[in-house]
């Protein structure tokens, strides 16, 4: 017994000092951690300051972050008045000169007495244009009604009296700008008054400004594609419904319709054609395959170069050969994904069971009908599933090189960005985007399990 219990105290020796020897390594490894760490955060530390990171709030714009955000979901009509033409106010949608209301619209009310016109914003405060100034009414924080217009000297000014003047109120030389809230603004300049009347939602979205179905309401819409009686003579109701919706001018459906098919098709054609050519060169890459070991490292290091090469880098040095379009982002999609494909694909290969090459060459088969019937159908899953999850990322780069000149969806979302004004039209094509790759995320899926699973 004292055999024994001498070993398990020898054993049990030998474990403690293993295992001090392990916490031992442990700690080394904890210090070592948590060293690197130090180091990357006073890194980051003094990188964030050297760029100026930390003044980052000195360059935040809230307010022209905000009008930004308003834009996409609002719009707005102008209200004009030129102080040397009082008796006539214009009404302008987005304040183009093409789409001026006529008649008037609802919330611009005229005073037959010939004294003032009012305009009534959507919160029910009201703005009166009299024929030398004009008159806030229904503010809160305004006690009456205040005064704004022209003084004597010819400069815009506050005439009413007033001890403090509103913080949504600024006076400059030459300008006044009235500002209480997101959705109503006023400007007063030394020859006219300009006032902005914003409203939720994407107006004339369907029709545009000058189309006859304008002010139609949906039911009415139904009505007409039903009926027999023609709205034009040369076009059939539902034909000319469909023309003016593709054809509005300021929605631009048509236009945005054909630059998302650009845009799909250019990763599908991309991807397609890595597929094929990565699928071939996957086969000269595979030990298991291709004997000459020159040859596999050579197509190796082909994958390499062409992954290592960013697609967006890809589009821009092909902008050289085939100048903007649609072939410049097809190939420059290829490109990358042949690198990508024709990896995965010899690694797949690699990994294949040898017995079913095996089995089908003790039949007699041929190497081609080895590999075709050997080695296919156990890389075929992984060839499916990552080709389509290829194609599903492509179809978001695919957004990108179209922006760098590849054209597509990418081109007219960055046409509409430069401009600064239609951030409206920046939100649709952005709505569209997003449920593009949704559904291409959807259809791939689908497409993925009842391929593998048939």
């Amino acid at each position: 017994m004292s055999h024994f219990q001498n070993q398990d105290f020898e054993v049990s020796k030998e474990f403690l000092e293993v295992q001090k020897k392990v916490d031992a390594s442990t700690k080394r490894n904890y210090r070592r951690v948590s060293i690197g760490f130090l180091i990357l955060f006073i890194y980051c530390f003094v990188t964030s300051y050297q760029f100026g990171l930390f003044d980052i709030g000195s360059r935040w714009f809230s307010d022209r972050v905000s009008l930004m955000l308003l834009d996409t979901y609002a719009n707005k009509d102008h209200i004009i008045m030129r102080w040397d033409n009082t008796s006539k106010i214009s009404v302008r949608f987005e304040g183009s000169k093409k789409m001026t209301y006529d008649p008037q619209p609802d919330f611009l009310i005229y005073n037959n007495d010939g004294n003032f016109n009012t305009m009534v914003f959507t919160s029910g405060r009201k703005v009166n244009f009299y024929k030398n100034f004009i008159e806030l009414e229904g503010y809160s924080d305004v006690v009456g009604k205040l005064r704004l217009g022209i003084n004597n000297y010819g400069k815009p000014a506050i005439l009413s009296d007033q001890k403090e003047i509103p913080k949504w109120i600024r006076v400059t030389e030459n300008k006044i700008e009235v500002r209480p809230n997101l959705f109503e603004r006023i400007q007063i300049y030394k020859s006219k008054v300009v006032v902005h009347r914003y409203q939720v939602g994407w107006r004339y979205f369907f029709f545009d400004f000058d189309s006859l179905l304008r002010d139609l309401s949906f039911n009415d819409i139904i009505k007409i594609s039903f009926s027999s009686d023609r709205i034009t003579p040369e076009l059939g109701n539902n034909y000319f419904i469909l023309q003016e919706f593709l054809n509005n001018s300021i929605w631009f459906h048509g236009p945005v319709f054909f630059a998302l098919l650009e845009t799909i098709m250019m990763a599908l054609i991309g991807t397609l054609i890595a597929s094929i050519i990565g699928l071939f060169l996957s086969f000269l890459a595979a030990s298991n395959i291709n004997p000459f070991k020159i040859i596999r490292i050579i197509v190796k290091r082909f994958f390499d170069f062409l992954r290592a090469v960013d697609t967006l880098i890809w589009s821009l040095l092909l902008l050289r050969a085939f100048g903007p379009g649609l072939f410049t982002g097809i190939f420059a999609i290829a490109l990358t994904e042949i690198g990508t494909l024709g990896k995965l694909m010899s690694e797949a290969i690699e990994n294949t069971d040898p017995n079913q090459q095996e089995g089908v060459a003790s039949t007699g088969a041929s190497t081609l009908q080895k590999q075709r019937y050997g080695i296919l159908p156990q890389i075929m899953p992984v060839f499916i599933s990552q080709t389509l999850y290829t194609l599903e990322s492509n179809t978001r780069s695919a957004i990108i090189i179209g922006a760098m000149g590849s054209g597509g969806i990418g081109m007219l979302f960055l046409s509409y960005m430069r401009t600064g004004v239609d951030f409206e039209n920046v939100a649709y094509v952005a709505a569209l985007v997003l449920i593009t790759v949704m559904l291409m995320d959807l259809f791939s899926s689908w497409l993925r399990n009842f391929i593998i699973n048939s």
